[in-house]
């Protein structure tokens, strides 16, 4: 790993300082190496740097093996101010969100960061506008759903505490152990339904009503969100499908820059083409993305969902 130039030790060290104190464990010296590719020699003389500045770092007690770094009853608070660029980037985030009352929200938290400089607020709001009038982003045609803050609150305090939910869902009263919310273009709530054994099921929390928390906890086991969601191409569990696609030579610059997921792999063919393989589950959401890329995008296998794909195409011609 090579170390970065000399002339952004000093910004690196600033950063190190709230990346530091964001985390209650403190940090590691392997996750400073890696979030600033250094090695673990220089990551180690970084600490130690910190720690000329600040001697109220000190390693903190955690279960790991490895040594957690970190600061004790300190706050860099006063050293901490915000660049008209990170609230530019939080604004275009609040115009971009369809939930009112996470746009709302948002901009009351704008709000919060903007009184802490307020020395620089005329400045900083200049700053803003002038980066606002130069960034835009296509119109997304998408649903709107209503998904009020307490709703989320409830979900969030479920799967942080492990307790069980109850809500009316398709005109049934279920009790659901919470394990995750998926955003998409629309928000998914991922649970095992008590009533149903431990299986994991996607329902979409727009359609719950009087959703609630219950005093009955749960056990999650070892149930890991993001391995979940990396088995399927979209939200939901199906067949795992061994998936190869293939790109014309016009597509293929584009498509070889595309995340398609996280277990594929590429290849530029010697005629320009470029093929992608991968493994996931949701058919109907593969077939749905390989349409928008058009006729310049094949199925090769599996043959299963050619066969789908072609029936898919059959039926959108049949209702002309």
């Amino acid at each position: 790993m090579e170390d970065k130039p000399r002339y952004s030790r000093v910004s690196d060290i600033l950063d190190l300082a709230i990346f530091m104190s964001s985390k209650i464990q403190g940090v590691t010296i392997n996750e400073i190496a890696e979030r600033y590719n250094v090695s673990r020699r220089t990551a180690e003389r970084m600490r130690d740097s910190l720690i000329c500045i600040f001697p109220q770092i000190d390693e903190i007690e955690t279960d790991d093996v490895q040594k957690h770094w970190g600061f004790t009853n300190y706050s860099i608070s006063q050293l901490i101010s915000f660049t008209p660029k990170e609230l530019a980037n939080i604004e275009q985030l609040q115009r971009r969100t369809t939930n009112t009352e996470m746009k709302d929200e948002l901009g009351r938290t704008v709000e919060k960061i903007k009184s802490f400089n307020r020395k620089n607020i005329n400045s900083i709001e200049k700053n803003i506008e002038l980066i606002m009038q130069t960034e835009g982003y296509a119109v997304r045609q998408m649903p709107q759903y209503k998904i009020s803050l307490e709703m989320l609150g409830i979900v969030r305090e479920a799967v942080q505490f492990s307790k069980m939910a109850t809500g009316v869902y398709h005109d049934k009263e279920r009790l659901l152990e919470p394990l995750g919310m998926i955003y998409g273009e629309k928000i998914y709530l991922v649970a095992r339904e008590k009533a149903k054994g431990d299986e994991v099921y996607t329902y979409l929390l727009h359609k719950f009503e009087n959703l609630r928390l219950t005093d009955k906890t749960f056990d999650k086991g070892d149930f890991n969100l993001q391995e979940h969601t990396n088995k399927s191409f979209g939200v939901f569990q199906g067949e795992i499908l061994d998936v190869k696609l293939s790109f014309s030579p016009e597509l293929a610059q584009e498509a070889s820059h595309y995340n398609f997921h996280p277990t594929q792999r590429g290849k530029l063919e010697e005629d320009g083409s470029y093929t992608v393989k991968f493994k996931a589950s949701g058919s109907k959401e593969i077939i749905w993305h390989v349409f928008r890329w058009g006729a310049g995008c094949k199925i090769l296998a599996p043959k299963s969902l050619q066969k789908d794909y072609k029936k898919y195409l059959q039926d959108c011609l049949n209702n002309i």
